[in-house]
């Protein structure tokens, strides 16, 4: 007999007011997935474009939002072959359907954490520390001793950035606005933090190297501060623009690119994950659980502290989303189902 469970539901696009918390038929297995009992459900402001209907990945309607849970396996589709097994906690990442009290998520996408792991804090390992490190050891080749310039700093994933940057070796200096969050970032392991609200980055990036500038930028802000980066970066860098929390997409002047040697690098994690119509081939998949286990490796080593802001029941969704929305979180905001 199929069950019922909670989740967050919109019904049409728009603002955090259109979403509702309702009770639904509990999701049917399909092959090649597993269920997962949710514990705790990660809030990003790719959320709040999901649900205006503005991400890359669009849903149907109705939809529920939420693309990285952390949880426990209850069931496992009969043609999975896989060493999880029911009762392993685990974290994983979906499309869609994570605000709600169960999921089901393609196996692939599923990952066993480590004991000292909480729920909470295993929300940022699907896609935000997966990201960071992907990006910065995968796409930049981010080496020892480079100088890794991390924008929006006390976000989940300015803050993933800077302990994945000084895990690497690389001077890590960090932007971001007020004292707390400049405290934060610096907590985290930046070398150098910029309040941009008060400083020229621009002009500091460039002070604190001796003129050279950054080799590597990791930018989720785009906007104006992808166009300041630019003038910032040493020859031969590389720029990872993944996000536009500003929300401007800046244009890249090709003039720049061209005399400077630089590299533009896109990453979409999505891509890895199995989302929408190009998919990764087979090798980067098995490449991608391996990424999990160095990353596991790292916090299990001390070198990652997953920085969980708060923690919400999952009726508290709509104070959840207007928190990031009006950009108060730092690092990371979860709910609880």
């Amino acid at each position: 007999m199929q069950g019922s469970m909670r989740a967050v539901v919109g019904h049409r696009f728009g603002g955090i007011e259109s979403l509702h918390l309702e009770e639904m038929p509990s999701p049917a297995l399909a092959p090649g997935t597993m269920r997962i009992a949710i514990r705790a459900a990660g809030v990003s402001f790719a959320n709040l474009l999901f649900i205006a209907g503005k991400h890359q990945n669009r849903p149907d309607l109705p939809f529920i939002p939420g693309t990285e849970i952390s949880g426990v396996v209850t069931e496992i589709a009969p043609d999975v072959q896989t060493t999880l097994r029911i009762g392993d906690r685990v974290c994983a990442w979906l499309a869609s359907g994570g605000f709600a009290e169960e999921a089901i998520v393609d196996a692939d996408n599923v990952f066993a954490i480590p004991d000292a792991l909480d729920f909470a804090a295993a929300t940022l390992f699907p896609t935000i520390y997966a990201t960071a490190y992907a990006g910065l050891k995968w796409r930049a080749a981010l080496a020892e001793g480079e100088v890794l310039l991390v924008h929006g700093a006390a976000g989940a994933s300015g803050l993933a950035a800077v302990e994945i940057g000084r895990a690497l070796g690389a001077n890590v200096i960090a932007t971001a606005g007020g004292a707390r969050k400049i405290e934060t970032a610096k907590r985290y392991g930046a070398h150098h933090a910029i309040d941009y609200k008060r400083d020229d980055f621009r002009a500091a990036v460039l002070e604190i190297t001796g003129g050279h500038g950054a080799d590597v930028v990791f930018d989720p802000v785009g906007g104006d501060v992808f166009d300041q980066s630019l003038r910032c970066v040493a020859p031969l860098a590389r720029l990872l623009p993944f996000g536009f929390a500003s929300g401007r997409i800046p244009s890249i002047p090709a003039n720049l690119v061209l005399v400077k040697n630089l590299t533009v690098i896109g990453l979409y994690w999505g891509f890895y994950m199995g989302a929408g119509k190009t998919r990764a081939p087979p090798a980067l998949r098995a490449q991608v659980r391996g990424l999990y286990g160095e990353l596991f490796g790292l916090f299990e080593a001390g070198q990652l502290r997953p920085p969980v802001d708060a923690r919400l029941p999952l009726q508290g969704f709509a104070d959840a989303l207007g928190r990031v929305e009006r950009r108060e979180v730092i690092g990371k905001i979860v709910l609880e189902p």
